[in-house]
C-alpha cells in the first residue's frame, strides 16, 4: 500500500495538471450531490424584492427613466428549521427500530410494511380501503384536490377532505391529495402504492398514478351538509335545460341542502333549485351564469324548509357544490419549444401568482418564472423550476422593470393594480409570506414608512418602463380581472396564442381562487397611509393614468383613490 502511494505521489509531481484536474472533478461531483440534495430539502428562493433606498422618493423628477437593477431580484432564504437527514429522527411508527432492521430502505416490502403500520394509527378517524388505479383524464376521486411537494402527510390530506365534507381521501405521488364522495376505479396491487409522503416518510402516500385511499369515518355525518356551498345567484331557465343541466330529481320536500347533497353525490359542481325539481350540471355556453336576475324572482319558499327559497320553474336558484370541475384541471409543459417569450409582468403584490393560476387553468399549460420560488413550486406551479428561457412554459412571471430585461421578451401581459392595495399586499408578503399577513408591530414600526417611500415610486416606474420599452404590451387591470374574469381572461389567452374553449374558461370561473391566494387584506384598525404618503402616491397615480391615455389606452380604474 505504501509503495502504491509513493508511486502516485511521484506520478502527480511529474504531471501536476492531471492532479488538479482530478481534484476539480472530485469537487464538482461533490457540489452536484449537494445541489441535488438541496432540491429535495426545504431551501427556497423568494420572488423579487425591492431593496431599501433605491427609490427617488417623493421628489421623483421624471418617472419614465427610472430603472431598477437586477439586484432587486430574488435572494436565497434558508428555512427556519434544519433539513431532516432521514425520517428516523421523528418516527411516528409504533416500532421505531423496524426501519433500521429492514436494511433495504427502497424495497417495496419495507415500504408496504411502513404504510400499513401508519394506517393502523389512522383507524380512529379513517379506514384504509386500498390502492387504486388513477387516471389524469378521469380521476378516481373527483372532488377538490391540492398539492404540497414538501409537507404532505396522510393526516393533512384526511383533515382537508373531512373539513370539506368528503367521504374519501386519496394520496398520490407522495404529495398530491384528492377528495371525493365515490371511488370510481379498479383496485391495484398494494406494492404499487410505494411512495413515501413528502412530509412524513414513515407513511405511504400512493404511487405513480396510484392512489392510497381512505374512507373518512368522521366525515360521514358532515358530508350531508351544504354549509360550504357557494351561492351563485338567480338565473333564468336555459332553453335546452335537459342538455344544460342533464341530471334532475323531483323532490316534493325540497330544501337547499337536499338539492346540494343530491348534486354533490352525483359529482356535479352546480346545483339548481327549480321549485320542486333539483337539477345538476356544469357551467357551459348553454348556462354561463353571466346574466343574473333579480333574486326576488326566485323567492319561492321551499316545501321542506320554510325559511329558504327554492326558485321556480322559470327562475333557478343556483349553488356551487364542493365538487371540483375537472374540465380545466389538467396541465402540462408545452409539447414544442415556444417561439416567443411572453412576460406576465407586474409590480409585486399586483396579483401575479393569482393570474398565473388562472392562465394555467385556462390554457392547460404551466407558467414559468424569471425567479425560482420553492414555496410556489411546492404548491403546484411546476414551471417554477424551469429556466425562464427554456421555452416549455406558456408565459414568464417577472417583476423586472429595466430596459434590458424588458427588451428580452417578445410580448407581455402587464398587470396593474391599485397602488394602495398592491403596496399593502406586498408588505404582507414580505413580512408574512405568500398567503400570510404582516404583524401589527411591522405596520406601526419604521418598516412600513420606509417600505412606502421606496416601493411607491417603483409602482409607477414599473408601468412606465413596460409601456416605454415593451414590444407588444397588453394592459390588464387587476380590478377588471376580478370584476369580469371571463372577458379579461379571454384577452390574456388571446395574446398567448391559445384558442381556449369557452367551456374551459367557464370552468376556470368556478375554480378561480385556487389554493394559493390570500383570503383578503387583513382589516387594520387604522389607515396605514399618512396624508404625506397619500399625496405622494396620488401623484404617481396621475402620472400612470396620463401615460396610459397617451397611448390610447383606458386610464386607471375609478376606484384608484385618490385620483
Amino acid at each position: 500500500m505504501a509503495k502504491l502511494l509513493v508511486k502516485l505521489q511521484r506520478y502527480f509531481r511529474r504531471k501536476p495538471v492531471r492532479f488538479f484536474t482530478l481534484l476539480a472533478l472530485y469537487l464538482a461531483a461533490g457540489s452536484l450531490v449537494f445541489l441535488h440534495s438541496g432540491f429535495t430539502g426545504e431551501p427556497t428562493v423568494t420572488g423579487s424584492q425591492r431593496s431599501p433606498g433605491a427609490g427617488e422618493g417623493p421628489g421623483l423628477p421624471y418617472l419614465g427613466v427610472m430603472q431598477l437593477s437586477r439586484g432587486f431580484k430574488a435572494a436565497a432564504t434558508m428555512p427556519e428549521g434544519g433539513r431532516r437527514h432521514g425520517p428516523w429522527f421523528k418516527s411516528t411508527s409504533k416500532e421505531p427500530t423496524e426501519r433500521g432492521k429492514a436494511g433495504d430502505y427502497g424495497s417495496t416490502r419495507s415500504r408496504a410494511l411502513r404504510g400499513r403500520s401508519g394506517r393502523e394509527k389512522e383507524e380512529d378517524r379513517a379506514r384504509y380501503i386500498g390502492c387504486y388505479v388513477d387516471n389524469t383524464r378521469r380521476r378516481t376521486l373527483r372532488g377538490v384536490s391540492f398539492f404540497d411537494y414538501k409537507k404532505m402527510t396522510v393526516f393533512r390530506c384526511q383533515d382537508n377532505c373531512a373539513e370539506r365534507g368528503y367521504l374519501y381521501a386519496g394520496l398520490e405521488f407522495g404529495a398530491e391529495c384528492y377528495c371525493g364522495h365515490k371511488v370510481q376505479a379498479s383496485n391495484a396491487s398494494e406494492s404499487e402504492c410505494n411512495m413515501e409522503c413528502k412530509g412524513e416518510r414513515s407513511n405511504i402516500c400512493g404511487g405513480v398514478n396510484r392512489l392510497s385511499i381512505y374512507r373518512l369515518e368522521l366525515a360521514q355525518e358532515s358530508a350531508r351538509r351544504y354549509g360550504s356551498a357557494i351561492f351563485r345567484g338567480c338565473f333564468r331557465r336555459p332553453d335546452n335545460i335537459s342538455i344544460a343541466l342533464p341530471v334532475s330529481q323531483l323532490m316534493l320536500n325540497m330544501s337547499v341542502d337536499k338539492c346540494v347533497d343530491f348534486c354533490t353525490e352525483k359529482e356535479y359542481p352546480l346545483s339548481a333549485l327549480a321549485g320542486t325539481a333539483c337539477r345538476c350540471g356544469f357551467p357551459t355556453t348553454l348556462f354561463t351564469l353571466h346574466e343574473r336576475e333579480d333574486e326576488q324572482l326566485c323567492a319561492q319558499k321551499c316545501a321542506g324548509e320554510e325559511f329558504e327559497s327554492c326558485g321556480t320553474a322559470e327562475f333557478l336558484l343556483v349553488y356551487q357544490t364542493q365538487v371540483q370541475d375537472n374540465r380545466c384541471m389538467d396541465r402540462r409543459f408545452l409539447p414544442t419549444r415556444a417561439k416567443q417569450l411572453v412576460a406576465l409582468a407586474s409590480f409585486p403584490g399586483a396579483g401575479n401568482t393569482w393570474a398565473r393560476h388562472l392562465i394555467e387553468l385556462a390554457t392547460g399549460f404551466y407558467t414559468g418564472s424569471y425567479y425560482f420560488d420553492g414555496s410556489l413550486y411546492n404548491k403546484g406551479f411546476k414551471g417554477e423550476r424551469d429556466h425562464w428561457r427554456s421555452g416549455r412554459t406558456i408565459c414568464i412571471k417577472t417583476h423586472e422593470s429595466g430596459q434590458k430585461e424588458i427588451e428580452s421578451f417578445d410580448s407581455a401581459i402587464l398587470l396593474i393594480r391599485n397602488p394602495y392595495k398592491a403596496l399593502m399586499a406586498e408588505f404582507n408578503r414580505k413580512y408574512g409570506g405568500h398567503i400570510g399577513f404582516a404583524a401589527h408591530a411591522h405596520w406601526k414600526g419604521k418598516e412600513w414608512p420606509e417600505f412606502v417611500a421606496n416601493y411607491a415610486p417603483w409602482w409607477a416606474t414599473h408601468t412606465l418602463d413596460w409601456l416605454r420599452y415593451g414590444k407588444k404590451v397588453l394592459v390588464v387591470h387587476f380590478e377588471d380581472l376580478k370584476r369580469d374574469l371571463f372577458v379579461q381572461l379571454q384577452r390574456m389567452v388571446g395574446l398567448l396564442g391559445i384558442a381556449a374553449c369557452e367551456d374551459r374558461l367557464l370552468c376556470v370561473e368556478g375554480q378561480k381562487d385556487g389554493n394559493f391566494k390570500r383570503s383578503g387584506l387583513r382589516k387594520l384598525e387604522y389607515d396605514p397611509y399618512t396624508p404625506e404618503m397619500r399625496k405622494m402616491i396620488s401623484g404617481y397615480i396621475k402620472t400612470v393614468d396620463t401615460a396610459l391615455k397617451l397611448r390610447n389606452l383606458s386610464g386607471v380604474p375609478d376606484d384608484y383613490y385618490p385620483r
